[in-house]
């Protein structure tokens, strides 16, 4: 039997088939339609769906797919598996939630700092005993990018440049992508740094649309050797706190 975990986004909306832990399939969408859920339905027997959602009001295909399957809505007080000490635990992202969820199932007993690289860049860390205390949000990637050409006069629209690696810029453009990724590549080792003195088992942890281009950025880091890409951590927590919904 398996599963099928659902995010949607504001964007897009992904959609995942889990046999126990193993990932089968993966797809995002502009749109799910029931079409779309009954072929997943029937080609791979699915048991259990869970859906996470930023928006309020239900997708069309819901209730069908409730009356087909055992469906989950995730939430805040899915956490058996981690202890939450978020002072709001409703206002947490339920996407920072799976993540870290996630982190902890796929490598327990360790402590992980998940960079999700996205719209904005969360740092969130789990430690070894599962306790989770918060994290922090700062500006994704395009979002600075953007942010420069909306609330100046003069400054152009840049984009990211995959080859750049200067420490300084030779003119206008050059100089907004050094302030805008060699910023985010001191951002990422100065919170790796604080969160990993006296640990002795770390892990870093990227995730999302951006996780490559970070992996890139911190290639010469001395915290090199301790990163792993998990492009589909959300899903694997999703799958992960629904095995243990069903415990």
């Amino acid at each position: 039997m398996a599963n099928l975990v659902i995010d949607i986004g504001n964007t897009f909306t992904k959609a995942a088939i889990f046999e126990q832990d193993e990932l089968v399939y993966t797809e995002h969408y502009k749109a799910l339609n029931t079409t779309i859920l009954d072929t997943f339905l029937t080609q791979y027997s699915v048991d259990k769906a869970i859906i996470s959602s930023v928006k309020k009001n239900s997708e069309e295909w819901e209730a069908g797919l409730k009356q087909k399957t055992q469906l989950i809505y995730f939430n805040a007080g899915m956490t058996t598996s981690i202890h939450n000490h978020y002072r709001t635990p409703t206002t947490l992202g339920l996407d920072r939630l799976a993540a870290v969820i996630g982190a902890n199932y796929l490598y327990p007993d360790k402590d992980n700092l998940v960079i999700d690289g996205g719209t904005c860049i969360t740092y969130d860390w789990i430690d070894a005993a599962g306790n989770y205390f918060g994290g922090s949000i700062s500006p994704g990637l395009n979002m600075r990018y953007n942010a420069l050409n909306h609330y100046t006069a003069g400054l152009p629209v840049v984009k990211q440049d995959d080859t750049f690696e200067s420490n300084s810029g030779d003119d206008t453009e050059t100089a907004i992508r050094s302030g805008v990724q060699n910023g985010i590549k001191f951002e990422l080792n100065g919170f790796i740094e604080s969160y990993a003195k006296n640990k002795q088992q770390l892990n870093i942890i990227l995730t999302g649309g951006d996780s490559i281009f970070f992996d890139t950025l911190l290639k010469n880091s001395i915290f090199a050797p301790y990163i792993k890409n998990e492009p589909h951590l959300v899903l694997k927590g999703l799958n992960a706190a629904t095995q243990k919904h069903n415990d």
